[in-house]
């Protein structure tokens, strides 16, 4: 009986494979468990078309993800926030309300999970901000923090 492996089987092969197995092996294990489709030309060319879609898919979210790295790479944001002495914010800026500003102010959408800060922000002054977005593709920004008036 002939298989396409849907999933990796340990000791058989890879997703995609086609591969040469007895029936009750075929018949009980891997199709009974979802682990394996039996390998018709219908179900092979699905398969193969359905991997496709995917690779453009990933593909198409690479592109964006690039896009939006150099959309923030050139992207300088300002944050007003109360002050005390010695310039010393109230608190100090969080990744949420880093997150707020970014999507108010330049209409880009991030999450807050993505955004690296080396130390807090605890005083006025010009920061660099570092997003990691996925893929192995990071931007980093401006972030100059000023007094509220």
């Amino acid at each position: 009986m002939k298989v396409l492996l849907i999933q990796n089987v340990q000791g058989l092969g890879k997703a995609g494979e086609i591969h040469e197995v007895k029936d009750g092996y075929g018949q009980n294990f891997l199709i009974a468990k979802g682990k394996a489709k039996l390998a018709t030309n219908e179900v092979i060319n699905r398969y193969k078309h359905e991997q496709k879609q995917l690779e453009q898919k990933k593909a198409l979210e690479l592109a964006e993800q690039k896009q939006l790295a150099s959309t923030l790479d050139s992207l300088t944001l300002s944050l007003s926030k109360k002050v005390g002495a010695n310039n010393a914010l109230f608190g100090s800026i969080t990744k949420d309300e880093i997150a707020h500003a970014l999507e108010a102010h330049s209409k880009v959408s991030i999450d807050k999970k993505w955004i690296v800060l080396n130390e807090p922000i605890k005083h006025l002054g010009t920061f660099k901000v570092s997003v990691k977005i996925g893929n192995g593709i990071s931007a980093q920004f401006t972030l100059n923090v000023v007094a509220e008036s």
